[in-house]
C-alpha cells in the first residue's frame, strides 16, 4: 500500500512539476509581450514601401490612396512619416508620363507637390526591357528616382527595417 501510494505521489508530482513549468513558460511569455516595446525605427520615423507592379488603374489607385492615408494618418498625430513607392514590370507606368492614365498622372503630380514625405522609384530592369519591347526612349517621371532593380531596393529597404505593403 505505501509503494503505490509513494507511486501515485511521485506521478502527481511530477504532473504538477510539469503543469507548473507550463504556467510559468506562459506568464514569462505574457509577461514579456507586455512589457516589450513595439518594434518600431530609433529615430521614431515611420518607414513604409508600396509596391506596384501591375498595369492596373484601379490598383495604381490604391496605391496612391493608401500613400495619401497613411500620411495624413501619422501627421494627424504629430508624427513622422517616409512613404516610398517602387514600381516595377508594368507597374512602372504609374510613372510614364506618356502611358499613365490621366487621373494618375495628376495624382502622381500632386504627391511632388503636396506630400514630400512620397517618393517614387522606378526599376531600371524595367526601363531597359520596356525600351527594348518599344524600341523609344521611356519617359518617367522627373521626380522619380530611378535604381537598377526595383525588386532588390524592396530587399534592401526591407533588411533596413521598412516596412513593405503590395495592395
Amino acid at each position: 500500500m505505501t509503494l503505490s501510494f509513494a507511486r501515485h505521489g511521485a506521478v502527481n508530482s511530477a504532473r504538477c512539476g510539469v503543469r507548473f513549468a507550463v504556467v510559468l513558460a506562459m506568464a514569462l511569455i505574457l509577461i514579456g509581450g507586455l512589457t516589450s516595446a513595439p518594434v518600431s525605427a530609433q529615430d521614431g520615423i515611420h518607414r513604409l514601401v508600396l509596391q506596384i507592379s501591375d498595369d492596373d488603374p484601379q490598383k495604381m489607385n490604391t496605391v496612391l490612396n493608401v500613400a495619401s492615408n497613411v500620411s495624413r494618418h501619422y501627421s494627424e498625430f504629430g508624427e513622422e512619416v517616409e512613404i516610398v513607392i517602387v514600381a516595377f514590370n508594368k507597374g512602372l507606368h504609374i510613372l510614364r508620363t506618356d502611358t499613365a492614365p490621366d487621373n494618375i498622372r495628376k495624382r502622381v503630380a500632386g504627391f511632388d507637390a503636396s506630400m514630400p514625405n512620397v517618393s517614387f522609384i522606378a526599376c531600371g530592369n524595367t526601363i531597359t526591357a520596356m525600351e527594348k519591347n518599344e524600341g523609344k526612349s521611356v519617359p518617367i517621371i522627373a521626380h522619380a528616382e530611378t535604381v537598377p532593380a526595383g525588386v532588390v531596393t524592396l530587399i534592401e529597404l526591407n533588411e533596413k527595417g521598412w516596412t513593405i505593403v503590395r495592395p
